[in-house]
């Protein structure tokens, strides 16, 4: 009886593995300069007290760190991670995605698109954050569901 019920626990791994979604991830850092237009206007944002963020309207400095993943279909460099990061970076390199003015969130959507657009029907996850610090998290899945990894 035992080795019946080792035989079906390795059935079960194996089951498992098989089908447990798969996705790389890299990370980059890109220096930009970031403005939030309404911050000194907005009554919510310009208090004139603790919580006044008034500031953020005119241009400052941050260094966005990213950290992206995205889906594989198989274990043997389906995507080299490699080249994925070096392609996203050239596309802040050449101009083709900014990160001046915009939001975190405005960011993660727009490098989403340039990755959707090069590896269709993957689920792709994009962190961006400001100065490692604050930032965004979004999932951009496909119908297959994929579970929420500890970031």
């Amino acid at each position: 009886m035992d080795a019946q019920i080792k035989q079906a626990q390795l059935e079960t791994a194996n089951r498992i593995m098989q089908k447990a979604p798969r996705m790389i991830w890299v990370t980059l850092q890109k220096e930009g300069i970031h403005r939030y237009p309404d911050a000194d206007k907005d009554p919510n944002l310009a208090t004139g007290d603790w919580d006044d963020v008034s500031f953020l309207a005119v241009p400052h400095r941050h260094i966005f760190h990213f950290k992206v993943w995205i889906e594989v279909f198989h274990n043997d460099r389906d995507i080299e991670f490699i080249q994925f990061k070096r392609w996203i970076s050239r596309l802040y390199d050449q101009n083709v995605l900014e990160l001046d003015y915009k939001s975190c969130e405005m960011i993660a959507d727009d490098l989403y698109a340039e990755i959707a657009n090069r590896y269709l029907g993957r689920a792709v996850w994009i962190s961006v954050s400001e100065d490692n610090e604050n930032g965004a998290f979004i999932q951009y899945n496909t119908t297959q569901p994929v579970t929420l990894l500890k970031i």
